[in-house]
């Protein structure tokens, strides 16, 4: 019996219900444990992950920061310094050859006549020119004084609505009056005061209208005065090429060359005459055939000659191709120069564009070519961090940033293949660490 007792006890103090705080507290015992176990782990693997993360010394990298400016596109090729100075004269219209007026192997003062071009058409079309010019001048003097007259006439409206706005104020304060004495309305009154409100509202959009036409009508002005600018750098540029088609020997030298064939057609850039001087040097050059299409009459190029360059033009390209290479002669712009000697090889750069006001970073042996890179940039000042970046057209010196980084950023441009996979590097200063 007492057996059964308590029995009987022990399964009512099993079946009690836990109280809700105590409840409370025994989960948020078990969520503060697992909390805290999550943190252990995060922290052994943070510790574990810096641990593991690559390194590098400072003084073992290359590091060069991105600036903005401008970098001339060029294409490398070399040359050779040869005496006798040669320059050829370019036809700058299509037209043909009316008179020669030397041969080859004559010697040249400057100024001597070489040929005469037939100059009718192009002198035609400059008359014509000056012409439209008058009437554009005309056209935008016509403009001014229209708008003077606008100006004029909106100003005297504005004037007139003024009065008016006066003399209505003046009739409802009359009429006020009146109907004081009892001798007037509250209707008059009513009256007057919304003529007065019209009149006024129509005097604000009177000088409303005035400062925006005024606005109109100097951007007008500004536009066509403008074109007027254009349309004179045209006529300039197309009296300078009359000019030039008065073929004349450009220095002192001796005639090499010259299209004498009377009544022949030229085109425009056709070469005419070429003219030597011996006292002077060119460099002639050549380049692979699967680059000759960069390679234009007129086309500027720098010149390195030990550590100074010099700077020239293309005078002539030789359309047959010699061993897969394209051969053409460059005339510099200082043939005088004392450090060009006759047999000296030297590093030529044709620039093929000028592009201004770009990102850059210096030009190492990671760039290969256009296109996307892979390149480690400083995050801070003591880990680098793997960035893709896409880079774009160079020169010698420098290669063009089109995306991924941005001006001050610093990166790495040396060899870095030995940390290949990794996205993020440590860097210590060893010797800021020594001192």
């Amino acid at each position: 019996m007492d057996t059964s007792l308590t029995k009987n006890k022990d399964n009512s103090t099993m079946d009690r219900n836990i109280p809700i705080q105590e409840q409370r507290k025994r989960k948020l015992i078990s969520i503060g444990k697992i909390v805290a176990f999550v943190a252990i782990i995060g922290g052994i693997l943070i510790f574990i992950v810096d641990k593991m993360m690559a390194d590098t010394d400072l003084s073992s990298i290359v590091v060069d920061s991105v600036d903005r400016g401008t970098i001339e596109v060029s294409i490398p090729t070399y040359g050779k310094v040869v005496p006798s100075f040669e320059e050829s004269i370019i036809a700058p219209i299509s037209t043909k050859i009316l008179e020669v007026y030397a041969q080859n192997g004559d010697s040249l003062e400057e100024g001597t006549p070489l040929l005469r071009l037939d100059l009718q058409n192009a002198e035609s079309e400059y008359a014509k020119m000056l012409d439209e010019r008058e009437i554009r001048r005309q056209q935008l003097a016509q403009l001014k004084i229209n708008n003077t007259t606008r100006a004029s006439e909106r100003k005297m409206q504005i004037e007139i609505a003024k009065m008016r706005l006066a003399r209505l104020e003046a009739e409802l304060h009359n009429e006020q009056y009146l109907d004081s004495l009892g001798s007037g309305t509250a209707d008059r009154v009513r009256q007057a005061q919304i003529s007065l409100e019209t009149s006024r509202l129509e005097l604000e959009q009177q000088e409303l209208q005035s400062v925006n036409e005024k606005a109109s009508m100097e951007a007008e002005v500004r536009m066509q005065e403008l074109q007027l600018k254009i349309f004179k750098k045209g006529l300039e540029e197309k009296m300078r090429t009359l000019r030039d088609a008065e073929i004349r020997s450009p220095r002192k030298a001796i005639l090499t060359y010259i299209s004498n064939e009377i009544g022949a057609t030229v085109g425009m850039g056709t070469k005419v005459a070429v003219v030597s001087d011996l006292s002077k040097f060119k460099i002639d050059c050549e380049i692979s055939e699967n680059r000759s299409e960069r390679i234009v009459v007129g086309g500027r190029v720098n010149i390195n000659v030990g550590r100074e360059t010099l700077t020239g033009s293309i005078s002539s390209v030789n359309p047959l191709s010699h061993n897969g290479a394209i051969e053409f002669c460059i005339a510099m712009d200082n043939p005088s120069h004392p450090k060009l000697r006759s047999g000296l090889k030297v590093d030529v750069n044709i620039i093929t564009r000028i592009k201004e006001d770009i990102l850059r970073i210096k030009n190492a042996s990671f760039y290969t070519g256009e296109g996307e890179y892979n390149l480690y940039v400083f995050n801070g000042d003591d880990e680098l961090e793997l960035r893709k970046v896409e880079l774009g057209e160079c020169n010698f010196e420098k290669v063009e940033v089109k995306s991924g980084l941005k001006e001050g950023d610093r990166v790495v441009i040396s060899d870095m293949s030995k940390f290949l996979g990794m996205n993020k590097i440590k860097v210590h200063n060893n010797k800021k660490n020594k001192k």
